[in-house]
């Protein structure tokens, strides 16, 4: 079972981290992190993690970073109107810093998260939700400048015929003679001493 497989993540993180390593995990939505890891895993996985950083995702991956993220107290205004007076009323309520609906429809480039800081390195705005600035003309200048990737090895015969298949064959039958007689050198050199024969007496 993948959970018995993949089990002792948690551990893993944190004794890294315990020997100044970092660990960077990547998943594209967390229910693929409780797919392979199990429910108990990878709750205990999210909640190890000190830094996050994410694109749009969307249900329960949304809620539940936003949930992560926190709570805001925000001020709501509201106005009714009557034929004879107008009423503004102000209160205040406890609402997410980052909504899931926020999150759900983030655009490409803009992404929200939280990292965690040091004793001698405070950061006071550890949540944030920015947008990478990416300069296209100048990647679109260093993505035309790409060298297409050599051939190394060309399989096609004089015919014209890919003859792949049959070059592996040919490779893996001669290596596979090759060790056949690795074997029976190595064989003939344990008779041939007496101390490395006796010892293959004694194993058998």
């Amino acid at each position: 079972m993948p959970t018995i497989y993949f089990k002792g993540l948690d551990n893993l993180i944190a004794t890294a981290r315990s020997n100044k390593v970092a660990v960077l995990l990547g998943f594209q939505d967390f229910s693929q992190l409780t797919r392979d890891y199990g429910d108990k895993e990878a709750k205990v996985v999210m909640n190890t993690v000190g830094n996050i950083f994410s694109g749009r995702v969307v249900g329960e991956t949304a809620k539940t970073l936003s949930d992560r993220f926190g709570k805001v107290l925000q001020k709501r205004q509201s106005m009714s109107i009557t034929r004879s007076d107008k009423t503004t009323s102000i209160s205040t309520q406890m609402d997410s810093l980052i909504p899931p609906s926020k999150i759900s429809n983030l655009t490409q480039g803009i992404f929200v998260g939280a990292i965690a800081d040091n004793f001698d390195e405070r950061i006071e705005q550890k949540i944030f939700h920015c947008e990478i600035v990416v300069d296209n003309a100048k990647v679109a200048a260093e993505t035309k400048a790409y060298q297409p990737i050599p051939v190394i090895t060309d399989f096609t015969d004089e015919n014209g015929e890919n003859k792949m298949k049959e070059r592996i064959q040919l490779n893996y039958n001669r290596i596979k003679e090759e060790v056949k007689l690795i074997v029976a050198d190595e064989l003939e050199r344990i008779k041939n001493d007496l101390a490395l024969a006796h010892l293959l007496q004694q194993g058998e």
